[in-house]
């Protein structure tokens, strides 16, 4: 674990310049507005280690998976998003040195991120081999307002010294994945310009013919005066720039403010896109750095009035949950129903940025609470969009008649997943599609969504589940075998708990669905029937079989779930005996010995009792969570939010709270050794889960919000926004009670420790504790 970021309220700082973190500091200090993102490169040239990444939201090439076999239905390539045209380069070169800080002594060195105000700012003063001192100031953004936009002011001083300095904005396309499986670039060159104060590329993806354009404009103040230098266009292979020479003066400062855009094929046409791209750079460079920042803060004010939470008495606390939400707001923002959240957001190259589970089971509770209602049916309707292609996944696999398995990794709605452990037999995530359209609809009462798409998705899953599993004659039950649940360190089980479960709630709920919209709209239903070829008698009949008979593992001695059939066969050997040395597991042990090790990855059982844990009583719920918790070793960051919820419902503060701070600052303090990697996206929004569902107990209980809050012992009071069915509540919770606050002018009724409350339009009340 890492301790090198300073603690702040509203800010990321890392004050030192460590090489050994720069990768780590790259991804905690990533920017991005939904469309487009970066991680925190160096504007100047850096030799050292570092991971470039610039990065266009829905881009993404079919890299050839890495294996030397295919099997019936395997995946023929792995999707991922690229690293594209580099933007924010500026070589700088002094009396013929370059500007590197890899090369140069740093003399002194901070970087912070805004995040109440939303951007990155960078001071170092460094020295060159020959003992020439400059000062930087950097300072940028990828605009919230405008979102194919960002700029950079980016300010040097010489400080014992004049001479010759070169600045050198550039546009550099010639960029590469590092997780690319043959080392292959994966853009081509359409088109180039240089400017006398800009240029720009016109890049083409290899396969798949994504188009983007990316363009720069820049001003140069000397001493805070605009000036009109002379300038050398350079042009290379998918490379623009243009070199500015400069009489520096000593203690006068040299100031790039440099104006960037990205435009893609996917919302415009390919012949507008350089004169889409010259209009909207005229556009922000005429309106100006200062007016561009501003408009920066408003948005981010904006954000920050419906998803703050607010920590009193735990600066760490409280910084590390800000981090987690900004980095959740600035990756997605629901503007485009074609978009979806990678793992790593515009962090990093790994998992390719692709859609996982991770969206519907963690992501979607977040955006129903803090965003318009349409940013979560767009996750949804993502899904349904892809339903065909969910379709032709199940048939690749033998599956029949509009069964859906949806991919577990995927960018159109093709699986592009390339471990056969995970990719056919991962399968719960379909169960996690289903339950997102229980929650939203059970959050907003959107239930005409059901109709118009939920139950056509809701059909084809369950479909797929009653072929899943098979009947065993020895148990005279139904069973689910060869599966691998969310513990990715158990595969090809049979029976796992988890996935059974939440195979036959899916059944149970696509026929409660149905029930519901022939009610609704009988003609709607019936056009429905008639498009999946629905033969109610023979399919409603085997899903409630199914449902009457599926084989759950359990232990009568001890009263707990099994995690599937055997698992009591393994050595329980608990976490808390493992030596220190030994851990993480998975990179310490050989994968047979994990496999054969009793160590759970994530929660599993424990998964399942959070979504549907008004199904169990309390001690139902103690006995599985003091089972499991002692043999799980959190190495995937979905995990510790869930045991974080479930301690808080059990009154389990001390425990609540130690998986609320690892997850909350996983990237920040580095826990798993992998941030350098990228951030953990989607287990943020896990972070949000824990305060939220788990120190403020917030549950949706027939149609109204219910709180069962506690305060940890560390924190004075804590305070957060709920958006519910067009109402906007402020809950804080303090040692004097609940207070609720309704920003909106409409009334509402919500549940405090159990009892209705009335809280009227723009009023407030105290629930005594």
């Amino acid at each position: 674990m890492k301790n090198y970021i300073k603690a702040d309220e509203w800010k990321i700082i890392e004050e030192g310049f460590d090489a050994h973190y720069n990768k780590i500091s790259e991804s905690i200090f990533s920017l991005g507005n939904g469309r487009m993102g970066q991680r925190a490169n160096f504007e100047e040239a850096y030799s050292g280690d570092t991971l470039l990444g610039n990065y266009v939201a829905g881009v993404y090439y079919p890299d050839k998976t890495r294996v030397g076999w295919w099997k019936n239905g395997y995946p023929e390539y792995f999707a991922k998003v690229l690293n594209a045209a580099n933007w924010v380069g500026i070589d700088v070169v002094i009396d013929g040195e370059q500007l590197d800080l890899a090369k140069c002594e740093v003399l002194n060195f901070r970087r912070e991120l805004n995040m109440k105000d939303g951007y990155l700012k960078r001071d170092f003063r460094a020295k060159t081999k020959s003992g020439k001192e400059v000062k930087v100031e950097a300072i940028r953004f990828c605009s919230m307002a405008d979102d194919e936009t960002g700029a950079i002011k980016y300010t040097l001083t010489p400080l014992n010294f004049s001479g010759a300095i070169t600045l050198t904005p550039s546009i550099d396309g010639d960029v590469v994945n590092k997780d690319s499986n043959y080392d292959e670039k994966f853009w081509d060159e359409v088109n180039k310009t240089t400017q006398t104060n800009g240029g720009y590329i016109v890049m083409r993806t290899k396969k798949t013919g994504f188009v983007v354009a990316t363009g720069m404009k820049f001003n140069i103040l000397q001493n805070g005066v605009a000036i009109e230098p002379t300038t050398e266009a350079i042009e290379k292979e998918k490379y623009v720039a243009a070199k500015v020479s400069l009489e520096a003066k000593q203690g006068e400062s040299i100031t790039v403010i440099k104006y960037a855009a990205n435009l893609s094929s996917q919302n415009y046409k390919q012949e507008e896109l350089v004169d889409q791209l010259n209009a909207t750079l005229d556009r922000i460079s005429i309106k100006g750095f200062d007016t561009m920042l501003a408009e920066q803060a408003a948005a981010w004010a904006e954000k920050w009035k419906h998803n703050d939470i607010i920590i009193d008495g735990d600066i760490s606390a409280q910084q590390a949950i800000r981090f987690n939400i900004y980095q959740l707001n600035q990756t997605y923002t629901g503007e485009d129903d074609r978009l979806n959240i990678g793992p790593k957001g515009f962090t990093g190259e790994k998992y390719g940025g692709s859609t996982y589970w991770d969206t519907e089971a963690y992501c979607v509770p977040f955006y129903l609470s803090t965003a318009p209602q349409k940013v979560t049916r767009n996750l949804l309707l993502y899904r349904y969009k892809q339903l065909g292609k969910a379709i032709e996944n199940a048939q690749l696999l033998g599956f029949k008649n509009g069964a859906a398995l949806y991919p577990m990794v995927t960018m159109d709605g093709t699986e592009c997943h390339n471990e056969w452990e995970i990719t056919f037999e991962e399968i719960h995530r379909n169960g996690a599609i289903a339950f997102a359209i229980y929650n939203y609809v059970r959050y907003t009462g959107d239930e005409a969504y059901l109709g118009d798409y939920g139950l056509e998705v809701l059909l084809g899953i369950a479909r797929f589940w009653s072929q899943r599993v098979n009947w065993s004659d020895d148990k005279q039950q139904y069973v689910m075998l060869g599966v691998t649940g969310p513990n990715e360190y158990e595969n090809n089980v049979n029976n796992n708990w988890y996935t059974s479960t939440i195979a036959t709630w899916c059944m149970q709920y696509t026929l409660d669905v149905a029930e519901k919209v022939k009610a609704a709209d009988a003609e709607k239903y019936a056009a429905l029937v008639s498009k999946t070829n629905l033969d109610e008698a023979t399919e409603f009949g085997r899903f409630r079989d199914i449902i009457q008979k599926m084989y759950y593992p359990y232990d009568e001695k001890r009263q707990v779930f099994l995690q599937q059939d055997g698992y009591l066969d393994k050595e329980q050997i608990l976490v808390k005996d493992l030596p220190a040395s030994e851990r993480p597991i998975n990179q310490k042990w050989s994968w047979d010995r994990i496999l054969r090790s009793c160590y759970i990855k994530q929660a599993d059982v424990l998964q399942g009792i959070y979504f549907f844990e008004d199904q169990y009583d309390i001690d139902t719920i103690r006995r599985n969570f003091d089972f499991y918790e002692p043999r799980t070793v959190h190495e995937s960051s979905l995990s510790p939010c869930v045991h974080a919820i479930l301690a808080a419902k059990l009154g389990d503060e001390a425990r609540a709270y130690e998986f609320y701070l690892r997850t909350a600052r996983l990237d920040l303090d580095d826990y798993n050794n992998d941030t350098e990697d990228g951030c953990h996206i989607t287990s943020m929004a896990g972070t949000w889960m824990a305060v939220v569902e788990g120190f403020g107990g917030m549950r949706v209980k027939d149609g109204k919000l219910s709180f069962q809050p506690f305060i940890p012992e560390k924190w004075s009071s804590f305070s957060f926004h709920i958006g519910f069915r067009g109402v906007l509540l402020n809950i804080k919770v303090s040692k004097e009670g609940v207070q609720i606050k309704n920003a909106s002018d409409v009334e509402t009724t919500v549940l405090v420790y159990g009892k209705e409350q009335l809280v009227k339009a723009n009023d407030e009340l105290l629930v005594e504790a």
